[in-house]
């Protein structure tokens, strides 16, 4: 092999790819490249998203780009006395990467560029679209960004799922002489990790979003609210926060436009409550963080009591595209009122769990078993939790059904924020629903009874009905409660606690030992 040959080598620097040794084997490969004498050119990207085959490596060829996973440092050796520096066949061989059924069969909008790219390296962003989108919105008036954004059925992808052109035209109409952007990062959903891969491998993305956030609304601060346990998100954020005042795309005078806007990392507080805007409004001002009495919303009076534009991390991600492509592509995605796609992460008993970003429209049922692969045990899949710990368990009756925003509420369900947690079927689903009711009473911040006494006495009673002789009079008890958590509430987290519990006791009244109610069935 000839001394001067040089490769280039991707090794993911995703947290999933690093705590399965990632860092390791690019290590291996650098060591057992030098010695033999083999130039290596060292890419950290951003993950594909496909977990079960992290470390994941690719490596350019003439026929494009391969991959091999996953990869141990102890393969290394190996894989390099294949040459798979050109491709050569091996147990760990996957073919060329974007031929992989998994990703072939999705529709990557918001994640074109995850493990394409250095997720630091601006050329690179550049040079896959990058702030064409920002570019675009400079040469346009605000209210046609907003416009913009509206016409493309872009809605929060945070969960509430609200349209994000109609708060942005709040905030943009509201007179103030400092507004704000926030960005929701407190990915606290059990299952949920889109909002981490945005930032460990397309940081510039969410960077240009809220940009064009702050142009077409008229905010001149941003603050980007991350929870605590991503310490690689805030580090990978930060630097690249710093390269984009560097390059001009943050600043005083962004892209030589004359528009400002400054943008700050903040570390969450560690309370699954900060992911409520008004409890992170709360912390960012440097408070407890506990739940705001609404109205007045964020929108007119937010973090210190002025206009503030909140959205969570894919909301904002999802907009350099619209704005580079126009409304009309984007909205060409979907079905109905639920436009665009959506970066879906697939969790817990499943085969291939990983992200997976579709059209709106995929079925449960295609993502359990076309790409999840079923579950990992290898046994029937019984129950999946969609959109949260707060999140209905979807029966297989309903595994059919689009996935699409007014579909999943006709049936009591919730989209969310796109996490699926599978469960097969040894799960017990009154510990699953005791299990919601206690997470509610741990992570409640208080100020509201509904939330702070019910999901208590929730807990309380579910463990009361297993072994009541009177089952009826302990199911209505937790059905009544149910109810005054949802309609006294505060927040979602009262608010929502019923979801998991009601849908538990409704598909699944065997693991509570009552008798299935008519109509009803897993």
């Amino acid at each position: 092999m000839s001394a001067n040959m040089s490769i280039t080598v991707y090794v993911p620097r995703d947290s999933a790819a690093l705590a399965l040794g990632a860092d390791e084997v690019a290590q291996a490969i650098v060591e057992e490249a030098a010695r033999r004498g083999i130039a290596i050119d060292m890419v950290r990207n951003g993950s594909r998203g496909l977990f079960w085959l992290e470390p994941m490596i690719e490596l350019v060829t003439p026929a494009g780009r391969v991959a091999y996973g996953p990869v141990q440092p102890e393969d290394v050796l190996g894989l390099f006395a294949a040459h798979f520096q050109t491709g050569g066949e091996h147990p760990l061989f996957l073919g060329l990467t974007e031929q992989i059924p998994y990703l072939k069969q999705q529709e990557r909008l918001t994640f074109a560029r995850m493990g394409i790219t250095d997720p630091l390296s601006l050329k690179d962003y550049e040079a896959h679209e990058g702030y064409a989108g920002l570019r675009r919105s400079l040469t346009m008036a605000a209210d046609q960004v907003v416009q913009e954004v509206f016409d493309s059925g872009l809605r929060g992808r945070g969960g509430a799922a609200f349209p994000t052109g109609i708060k942005w035209r709040t905030v943009a109409a509201t007179q103030a002489t400092q507004k704000y952007v926030v960005c929701n990062a407190d990915e606290g959903d059990s299952g949920t990790y889109s909002d981490r891969m945005t930032m460990e491998g397309d940081p510039f993305m969410l960077i240009e979003g809220m940009t064009i956030a702050a142009i077409a609304t008229g905010a001149t601060l941003g603050y980007l609210y991350i929870r605590s346990e991503y310490p690689d998100a805030i580090a990978v954020m930060n630097e690249a926060i710093l390269k984009a005042n560097a390059a001009g795309y943050l600043g005083d005078n962004i892209a030589g436009s004359g528009h400002r806007f400054h943008l700050e990392v903040r570390k969450a507080a560690g309370a699954y409550v900060c992911g409520e805007e008004t409890a992170m409004l709360e912390s960012i001002e440097g408070k407890r963080g506990v739940v705001r009495a609404k109205p007045p919303i964020p929108a007119l009076k937010g973090l210190f009591g002025q206009p503030t534009v909140i959205n969570n991390v894919i909301t904002f991600a999802s907009v350099p595209l619209i704005l580079a492509r126009g409304a009309a592509f984007y909205k060409n995605f979907g079905v109905g009122r639920s436009m665009g796609s959506l970066p879906i992460q697939l969790a817990g008993n499943i085969k291939c769990g990983g992200l997976v970003e579709k059209a709106f429209g995929v079925t449960l049922r295609q993502l359990l078993f076309d790409f999840g692969g079923g579950s990992a045990t290898g046994r029937p899949i019984k129950a999946v939790q969609v959109g949260g710990p707060l999140g209905a368990y979807v029966p297989e009756s309903q595994w059919d059904i689009p996935l699409d925003y007014e579909a999943y509420a006709a049936v009591g369900a919730t989209v969310g924020h796109g996490g699926i947690v599978v469960h097969d079927d040894s799960a017990d689903l009154s510990q699953l629903a005791r299990y919601a009711m206690e997470f509610c009473a741990i992570e409640s911040c208080g100020k509201c009874t509904p939330c702070r006494i019910g999901s208590t006495r929730g807990v309380e009673v579910i463990d009361r009905l297993k072994g009541a002789e009177d089952k009826q009079e302990h199911e209505k008890l937790l059905r009544d409660l149910c109810d005054t958590m949802l309609h006294g509430s505060l927040c979602a987290l009262g608010g929502m606690t019923s979801n998991p519990v009601l849908s538990a006791l409704n598909y699944y009244p065997q693991d509570f030992g009552l008798k299935a109610i008519a109509g009803q069935t897993s």
